[in-house]
Order: structure tokens, then sequence, then C-alpha cells
């Protein structure tokens, strides 16, 4: 694989003439990527940089992939407006086993190195930590967005959080990585292991960094704490529904940056809803093959394109009674946080029963099994007794 290809389609490169020198080494190289295990999944914009990774392993090279258990219980301040809860340990080492067997979803399990970076920064000592710290400065911490915004506006930023890209950059030194990789928010953390490597007296890393992935809210970056992320094990329908709620140019850039991992042709279908469509089931096949995405489709335009909803797949819900009032029907499905809320979709028409709308939150309705409720544009129950 030529060095155009595996630099192909990244935001940074520091330096090209550094990973020219690394490749006419001709060895394997140490390829790092770090996960700090926050939530339990990992979703798209994960897949986005590991599937860079995978072009590295197909190459000959190794990815060393770095759970971050120890630096997760600081938090990772990247983007944060405010300091990030700590997780507790529990939490950290349930998440950073779900990871270990995700990754491999993506990359070669046979050219890949997993650490925790656990097992050497929690031997650091004070004197260790103080030692480190003496090799940056805070004014270089500062030329951080998120830590020079928060300084100017008089928002506090616990040391804590300057100790992360510390962390971070320690992790470098200590797997002795060649190339670390990550998202284009990480590039501030990732030279700062450059710095480090450099003072430990090893070559520094070369850091190359891709474009952040948009959420489905098509704003923001696609992040589990702003819960607009696509988990890559999500059922098929969660997928591919998710898939479809995105706005039209976020489908162009996700098609931009995930098609040739998702294998999608280049040349994109002119409609917009084929275009969502193809993008769907293109990563629902990607995780879970390709009868769960033709299903994935099938599903979705039984619901929402063909409106025929009698052999759709879709949750049961069991009301308490036969006849109920549309309020009461809506609460108990929980599927509305309050009263309020449920009123005020009920009387802009946002609920229907077999595809005919009830405006009047007070109207008694008689259910029969089989029957199919729509609460919202998307979501819908079949009735059960």
């Amino acid at each position: 694989m030529s060095a155009d290809t595996l630099l192909s389609g990244l935001t940074h490169i520091h330096t090209r003439e550094e990973f020219a020198k690394k490749l006419a080494s001709g060895r394997p190289l140490r390829v790092k990527l770090g996960f700090d295990p926050s939530a339990p999944d990992l979703h798209l914009g994960h897949a986005l940089v590991l599937a860079k990774v995978r072009q590295f392993q197909e190459a000959g090279h190794l990815a060393v992939i770095i759970v971050g258990d120890y630096t997760a219980r600081v938090g990772d301040p990247t983007g944060r407006s405010k300091t990030r809860p700590a997780l507790e340990p529990e939490v950290i080492e349930q998440n950073a086993k779900t990871y270990t067997d995700q990754v491999f979803k993506i990359i070669d399990p046979k050219r890949t190195e997993v650490r925790r970076n656990g097992e050497w920064l929690a031997k650091l000592t004070c004197a260790d930590l103080l030692r480190l710290n003496g090799q940056v400065n805070v004014a270089r911490m500062l030329e951080r967005d998120d830590f020079s915004k928060r300084h100017k506006e008089g928002v506090p930023i616990s040391l804590a959080e300057f100790q992360y890209p510390v962390l971070q950059g320690y992790d470098s030194v200590a797997v002795k990585s060649d190339i670390e990789l990550g998202g284009n928010d990480q590039l501030f953390n990732n030279l700062v292991g450059r710095d480090l490597q450099r003072q430990a007296g090893q070559e520094p890393q070369v850091v190359l960094v891709t474009a952040l992935l948009t959420g489905t809210d098509g704003k923001q970056k696609m992040s589990k704490s702003l819960h607009n992320h696509i988990g890559i094990t999500e059922p098929p329908g969660e997928i591919f529904g998710k898939v479809m709620s995105i706005p039209d140019e976020t489908c162009a850039l996700w098609r931009d940056l995930l098609g040739s991992f998702l294998g999608l042709p280049k040349e994109s279908p002119s409609h917009p809803m084929e275009a969502k469509k193809e993008l769907a089931a293109a990563a629902v096949r990607r995780f879970h093959g390709e009868t769960a995405a033709a299903s994935a489709r099938s599903d979705f335009e039984a619901k929402f394109s063909k409106k025929d909803l009698s052999s759709a797949e879709m949750e049961s819900f069991r009301p308490s009674a036969p006849t109920l009032s549309v309020a009461k029907l809506v609460q108990e499905t929980g599927a509305i946080a309050s009263n309020s809320e449920a009123r005020r979709l009920i009387t802009q028409g946002g609920i229907k029963l077999d595809g005919h709308k009830i405006s009047d939150p007070k109207a008694e309705v008689s259910l029969q099994a089989g029957q199919v409720l729509q609460v919202g544009k998307k979501t819908f129950y079949r009735i059960r007794f």
C-alpha cells in the first residue's frame, strides 16, 4: 500500500518528511490509537479512525490500541465547557471490556496489541508525575482552544484536567509509538506525546488526524455524551433509522468520510432519500451483514414509505385495559417523558392508531390485538393483550 493511500483523507500530518523516513526504515511501525472507556459502545465516529488503522495493518504495520482505563478517571477535557465528571472504577472496567471486543469488528486482531494505560500510569510516583509536569508549561496548555476559551470566560479549569494531555502523551512514551492516529480534536494531546517522547530520548511519533464525524443532529461532533451517536453494536433497525434521521447535508458528509469503509459506490443516487437509504443499508451491512441490511430497509419502508405496517417488525405494547383515553394510552407506552408533552403531541396530530389521527387527549379508544399505535414520527407499537 502506497504512502499516499495511507495519508489519504487526513486533515493534519505532522510531518510528511518524518512519515516518509519511518516508512523507509522497512520495519513494521507501531500505530497507536487510544480510547477512554467513558461509555459502553464504540460508534461510527470511532469507526472512521479505526478504518484508517486497518489500512496501516493491511500495509504490514502493528496497531497498538490503548484502552484508557486510567485516563478515564481524569476525563478528557477536549471540547468541554466545564469539568467532566469522574467515572466509577466499576463502570470503567465494564466499558473497557466491551471496547476490546468491539474494535475487532473493524481491525485485525492478529496485527493488534491491546494495552491498558493503567499498566504504567498506576505505577507513576508523585516524583515521576512532577517530572512529567515539568516538561510541559502552562502557556503551552493554554494554547488549547477549549482551555483558552474557558480561561478567558472565567470558567474553572481544574489541575486534574491539565494532567490529561500529559498522561495521554506519556502513553506514547510507554508503548514507543511511531505514529499516533486520532480525530482532529486530539491534535494537541498527540503533539504533547511527541514532546514527551523527545524528552525521553525516543524518536517522536508522527501525528495523523482525521476529520470528526458530525453526529445525527447534523450540528456537533458525534459523541456518546451528546446522544447523537450510532453505536456499531446497535440493532440493525436502530442503525438504519438513525441514519435516515440525519439531515441531507450530513448524509453527503458521511458518504464522503465513510464511503470507502462502508463499501459505497462513488456515485450517490440523485434523490436525497435514496442516497440516505443506500448509506443506512451500507452501515447495517458493515456490522450485521447483508440479510440484516435488507430486512432493516424493508421494515423502514413498510413503516414510513409504503405505510404498510401489517408485516413490519416493531415493539409490542400491552395496554392495561382494552379501552383507554388517548392520553392514558400514550402515557402507558413510556415513550413520552411528561403528561404535558404527551398532550401537546396528541393535539398536534402526532398520535395515530392504525393510521388514523386522534387529536383529543380525552377521547376513549377501543383497542384490539394487532393494531399499530404510532407515537410521533418514528415510534411504533403493535398492540398485544
